[in-house]
């Protein structure tokens, strides 16, 4: 495997990051914090149709670049270094990786166009956990196996009929196309259904990270499309998603840590205590330099991650949970520690840092957290310990 990036990946990093730097702001961030949506549909759809963004790892034959996860990597990580109001995970990540790595060539044909052009915006609705009770505590843990299920599918008169609830949909709430893990009689299925369906209630959910919706999604025999999907095995398919979600998030977490790294030693460049910088402290020397020794692990765990990937590497589910629970830990750090070296001020809502902590805090949890990732990877490598499937609500 080539480990460095060629010069068009480098290319398209400094233009994404270049974009973000003008669009995506510390100030636009915090407006659209505060929106109901969550972001701007606008610059969505610039992101779509100026820089292709959304379309990368579209086949040219559906409207996309026809490029592959590790593009998919450098957006991901930049745009957890700008900490941008996007629904990028949710549509561009496992809306379209699962379309991609279905069978269904119609839904690929009608959906893929759009999504990769900015037009609509997909999710994937999978956990079922229950949201605490007004005391902040109770509700059960969030499930990332087929055993997590509850909401079914039956057929009535020749369609599918979707009954029952989905926890912490990433964009739930305003998603054109949401694709939906149902059980059905003969086991998991994976099911299309319209945004505005009837039957179908959205309710956006109160997350720690006001930077990243969530949202439950209520379904009362809400008609549905099943996909088509190899050997009509649809966990398969969801499995294969998650994998490849949890490496793109790994980059993203990636972005979020350096960033907080970069932030923390330029306060430590500029910050005078004793009448120097505190960054001549020895102590605060050694901080970062755990920090930058974690954050540069993580990157290289999660580009062999994203390289495994691209590749189709049999070792991807191992990999995949490696990558993820190892950047979650680096970014929990380095956010942690960010605010550490800002002393009060970081611990103000005038400053950003909270906001790198708290998405470092739900991108631990979301798809599993690092426990539950090193109990998978020890099963996928036959090392079985027992894993519960319980990797904790976002």
């Amino acid at each position: 495997m080539d480990f460095a990036f060629s010069e068009e990946q480098e290319e398209l990093r400094r233009t994404v990051r270049a974009f973000l730097a003008d669009t995506s702001p510390e100030t636009e961030t915090r407006r659209l914090m505060e929106t109901p949506r969550g972001f701007d549909r606008a610059l969505w759809r610039r992101m779509g149709t100026e820089l292709g963004l959304q379309g990368l790892a579209v086949p040219e034959e559906y409207g996309g670049a026809g490029y592959g996860p590790v593009e998919v990597g450098v957006v991901m990580e930049e745009l957890g270094r700008a900490l941008t109001c996007a629904p990028f995970l949710s549509s561009a990540v496992l809306a379209t990786t699962t379309l991609l790595r279905c069978d269904d060539e119609d839904a690929r044909k009608r959906l893929l166009p759009g999504l990769a052009s900015g037009e609509l915006v997909g999710t994937l609705a999978l956990t079922e956990g229950s949201p605490p009770g007004p005391d902040g505590l109770g509700g059960a843990p969030t499930r990332w196996d087929a055993e997590g299920i509850r909401l079914t599918a039956r057929e009535s008169a020749g369609s599918w009929l979707l009954t029952g609830h989905k926890m912490f949909v990433l964009d739930g709430a305003a998603a054109d196309v949401v694709l939906t893990v149902a059980r059905t009689g003969e086991g998991i299925g994976v099911f299309w259904v319209d945004g505005d369906a009837a039957g179908l209630t959205r309710e956006p959910l109160p997350t720690m990270d006001p930077t990243r919706r969530q949202a439950r999604l209520d379904y009362h025999d809400v008609p549905a499309t099943r996909l088509r999907t190899r050997s009509g095995d649809g966990w398969g398919l969801v499995s294969e998603v998650l994998d490849r979600a949890a490496v793109a998030l790994a980059a993203e977490q990636v972005g979020v840590a350096s960033r907080a790294l970069d932030m923390a030693v330029e306060y430590a460049r500029v910050r005078q205590q004793f009448g120097r910088p505190i960054g001549s402290f020895q102590a605060v020397k050694h901080l970062l330099a755990d920090v930058l020794l974690e954050v540069e692990s993580a990157r290289a765990a999660a580009h062999y991650a994203l390289l495994a990937a691209e590749n189709e590497d049999p070792e991807l589910p191992a990999v995949a949970s490696l990558a993820k629970a190892f950047c979650s830990d680096a970014c929990l750090q380095a956010t942690e520690q960010n605010i550490q070296v800002h002393g009060g001020i970081g611990f103000t809502w005038e400053h950003p840092a909270h906001l790198y902590l708290k998405r470092a805090k739900t991108s631990q949890l979301l798809f599993g957290d690092p426990t539950y990732h090193r109990e998978l990877l020890a099963q996928r490598i036959g090392m079985d310990s027992g894993t519960n499937a319980v990797g904790g609500a976002v």
